[in-house]
């Protein structure tokens, strides 16, 4: 792995009862960027993001993260691998019984040994991280759109993982919500360190965020390269994609 990059993946192929889902996929994501997965619907996008968090095993090619090849992954070490990875879902998928202390908390909770005091401590700093400082008590039906969001995101980012994977975080949100949610996630990385892999639809989002675009098309990487070069790409679906996603303004 290339000193420089912390996501590999090399010659993927996945199939789901014989149908060819991702062809032959091989991309690499640098530390420290923001590297935005698109594609159309079925385009194999989610499958990727799926084999990045493990949730698919491994079966042809080499998905390699943090310098470790998942696919070669002992079972003891499988806990310790995953919680350096956070995962910010479209849904937010807080417990709606808890609140949103207790739910930011609940990784800590469940994978360390610290105690009340200093988790409670740990999770004021991410809330105020994200602008959430006095929703500790709250509870997430209490909680707009862009509060819910921010929360799931304080929770993602608890344990301080190196890598972020974002799954549509801007899903549902009005333009000045997702714009501030885009501004956020870019802080975070610069604050945290992180390096962010987001699978996302929202055109403003992107040209907002990104550093790095991986177009998914038929099942193969249609185009790597950076958000400048995506949008004067003469690639057709990629065109359209920016074109129709920015009112049909070109560039």
């Amino acid at each position: 792995m290339k000193q420089n990059n912390i996501i590999e993946v090399n010659h993927l192929k996945v199939s789901f009862d014989e149908r060819e889902v991702l062809k032959d996929v091989s991309f690499s994501v640098s530390q420290g960027d923001v590297t935005v997965i698109l594609g159309g619907s079925g385009s194999g996008k989610s499958t990727i993001l799926k084999h990045l968090l493990g949730l698919f095993p491994v079966e042809a090619g080499v998905v390699n993260l943090l310098d470790q090849d998942i696919a070669t992954l002992e079972e003891k070490n499988e806990l310790d691998f995953y919680l350096k990875l956070g995962v910010f879902y479209q849904n937010g998928a807080l417990l709606n019984s808890l609140t949103v202390g207790d739910n930011v908390a609940l990784p800590l909770e469940q994978h360390t040994d610290l105690p009340p005091r200093l988790i409670e401590e740990m999770v004021r700093t991410k809330l105020n991280l994200v602008n959430l400082e006095d929703a500790y008590y709250l509870y997430p039906s209490q909680l707009s759109g862009g509060m819910l969001k921010r929360a799931a995101l304080a929770r993602a980012i608890i344990l301080d993982p190196p890598l972020l994977f974002c799954d549509e975080p801007g899903a549902g949100l009005d333009p000045v919500s997702l714009a501030a949610l885009d501004e956020l996630i870019l802080k975070l990385r610069d604050q945290l360190g992180m390096t962010v892999v987001m699978v996302t639809h929202e055109v403003s989002s992107i040209l907002r965020i990104a550093d790095k675009i991986l177009f998914v098309e038929d099942g193969v990487i249609g185009f790597d390269g950076t958000l400048s070069s995506a949008r004067k790409s003469s690639l057709p679906s990629l065109k359209d994609f920016f074109t129709v996603g920015t009112g049909g303004k070109k560039g």
